[in-house]
């Protein structure tokens, strides 16, 4: 398995990572998610994608390290989805080992993610992983005012 960072512009985004960000994304158009990142990236947003011995691509992660006074330093992931059809292979394993072995590098104290309630599945990989539920996620949902 080969782990990659794809950066702004790389032609591979749109062709590989995205379409298995659609699985958890559905909603992003290939407009939105390059305004996205572009946007993103200066804030810190990077995408990683796992590619299996064939060249497909597997999974994607978008992630960024964050200072702030509850953790100190930590390596938030925003994405991390595995293609359907590669789940139970050990791509998300490997996702989520690169990740964290990048935020150990990078002096994080701490790696964090948010997960749907719905998602059951994936609750039982992270605690399988060995990632503690430690918090609630309160999210209120704005509409954006006119101009």
């Amino acid at each position: 398995m080969e782990i990659l960072d794809l950066e702004p512009g790389d032609a591979r985004l749109a062709a590989d990572l995205l379409p298995v960000l659609r699985e958890l994304r559905p909603h992003l158009t290939d407009d939105l998610f390059r305004e996205v990142y572009e946007r993103g990236y200066a804030q810190g947003l990077r995408f990683t994608a796992a590619y299996d011995d064939s060249g497909a691509c597997v999974g994607a992660a978008g992630w960024r390290i964050v200072d702030n006074t509850s953790q100190i330093r930590k390596l938030y992931v925003d994405d991390l989805v595995t293609a359907g059809h590669a789940r139970s292979t050990g791509a998300g394993r490997r996702l989520l080992g690169h990740l964290e072995q990048r935020a150990r590098e990078a002096g994080c104290r701490a790696f964090a993610l948010d997960s749907g309630t719905h998602r059951t599945r994936a609750h039982r990989f992270y605690l399988r992983e060995r990632l503690d539920i430690v918090a609630f996620h309160f999210n209120k949902r704005l509409v954006p005012e006119a101009d």
